[in-house]
């Protein structure tokens, strides 16, 4: 303990180190309030959409209801779906920023819907949002590079090398004892604003623990290759170059590498496609004749190929009947959509086994629920809805039922999913490895920092 409050000493007396730990806790105490504000946004605009959504369904009850007809309930009336942000959302917003987290739904066909959400900017979204994700990858490396590049240069540079080696306490316990205090300050600084806005926004102890293990195993990663470049040897200059160099490799071009490689190994169509091909399935069908699109209807739907002769003019069961032929004929395609955008989620996630960066965003997005598989079961769960109200006004569509007002009351509500705490345990276990190796690699160093000084 005495030697750490020496060192302490020692670092205090550093004003840039001092200063880079203050503006690195104010960049972390920033982000998590940037993404605490974001959330409490997401969850306002969800309330707000939903009491205007029940004040709109009261205000269509008598007129939808006057003729009787479910056929325009169906049309006309929207329903809401929305997808509610996790209580650790705060800490990577993800695909919240670029994916719709309320969508209105009505009877009709539905790959049209799903896709034809609000659309953003490409340059506006290119740089995302300032959140704890964002320090923690990109920033934090950064400061833990200028708090531990001239470690030993700066000793060798002053001439103070040799008389510290000779020290009892010399050695690989030295190093790692300044390189540790560092780092811890530096996690501290990282780690306080986590657990203010962990305990704000209600997170889960266990998703919380998940998230300090795998920020530990990161800055390991990063402190580990610290000294590895920096006991080599070289100058502070050269350190300092060297280890931006590592910076800008795996935290920007090896991602971006590996992104365009997966793009392309992987290849995945636009849900705009989708969207096209079921609305020119939908459109066609008007060229169809209407016994034609019936009978095809009653293929997959043989429970209501008992219905009543069509009668002569337009007929909403023909509508509807063609509308679900639309979304059936893109199933094999959507299949194929959701199949690749997983194979591609996995793909990323093996990728983060080899880069810490990739690897600490896969872990905190799973956590916070703002991955691609969060997108995917919020549309699992609007497709689900949908479902239920299309199977809710299809009796009075084919058994040409009237639907009264008390009938429209008992229209579905949307039942949002669940969030549970879904453990990303293999690039978790997978981070704290890479960080071991590093650290091991960081502890041969030291040892050879201090044979070949001393001798």
């Amino acid at each position: 303990m005495s030697a750490l409050r020496h060192e302490w000493r020692l670092l205090s007396r550093s004003r840039w180190a001092m200063a880079a730990l203050l503006l690195l806790l104010i960049l972390s105490t920033l982000a998590v309030i940037s993404g605490l504000r974001e959330v409490q946004r997401q969850e306002d605009t969800i309330a707000r959409v939903a009491k205007l959504q029940q004040e709109e369904l009261v205000q269509q009850a008598s007129k939808l209801t006057r003729q009787g007809d479910a056929g325009a309930v169906g049309y006309y009336a929207f329903l809401g779906t929305w997808d509610a942000p996790s209580p650790a959302a705060f800490l990577a917003l993800g695909l919240r920023d670029a994916t719709p987290y309320v969508l209105r739904v009505r009877a009709l066909a539905l790959q049209s819907q799903l896709h034809e959400g609000e659309s953003y900017n490409p340059e506006l979204a290119l740089a995302g949002r300032f959140d704890l994700a964002f320090v923690t990858v990109y920033l934090l490396p950064l400061f833990l590079i200028a708090l531990l590049y001239d470690l030993v240069s700066s000793e060798r540079q002053s001439g103070r090398l040799a008389t510290l080696l000779a020290l009892p306490a010399a050695g690989r316990a030295l190093w790692w004892r300044r390189a540790g205090l560092r780092a811890s300050l530096a996690t501290t600084c990282v780690l306080l604003p986590l657990l203010v806005g962990g305990v704000v926004s209600g997170m889960a102890p266990a998703a919380l623990v998940a998230v300090i293990v795998a920020l530990l195993a990161y800055v390991a990663c990063w402190t580990g290759l610290a000294l590895v470049v920096g006991l080599r040897g070289g100058s502070s200059v050269a350190n300092a170059t060297a280890l931006m160099g590592c910076w800008a490799v795996l935290t920007l071009v090896l991602p971006t590498l590996g992104n365009a490689v997966l793009s392309r190994a992987v290849p995945v169509q636009q849900g705009a496609a989708l969207l096209l091909a079921q609305r020119q399935a939908v459109h066609g069908a008007w060229d169809v004749s209407r016994e034609e699109t019936l009978a095809g209807f009653f293929r997959s739907h043989p429970q209501w190929q008992d219905t009543a002769p069509l009668s002569a003019g337009f007929h909403w069961k023909w509508y509807y009947a063609f509308q679900q032929l639309g979304d059936e004929s893109v199933a094999p395609q959507v299949a194929a959509y959701r199949q690749a955008l997983r194979a591609r989620q996995k793909a990323t996630e093996t990728l983060g086994h080899a880069l810490p960066g990739v690897g600490l965003q896969a872990v905190l997005h799973r956590i916070a629920g703002t991955d691609l598989l969060a997108q995917l079961a919020y549309q699992d769960a609007i497709t689900a809805f949908h479902t239920q109200l299309r199977e809710q006004l299809y009796p009075y569509l084919f058994r040409e039922r009237r639907f009264e007002a008390k009938d429209f009351a008992r229209l579905p509500s949307f039942e949002p999913r669940v969030a549970t705490i879904d453990f990303p345990w293999v690039p978790l276990s997978s981070l704290a490895l890479v960080g071991a190796l590093i650290c091991g690699l960081a502890t041969r160093a030291a040892g050879r920092v201090a044979i070949r000084d001393i001798t």
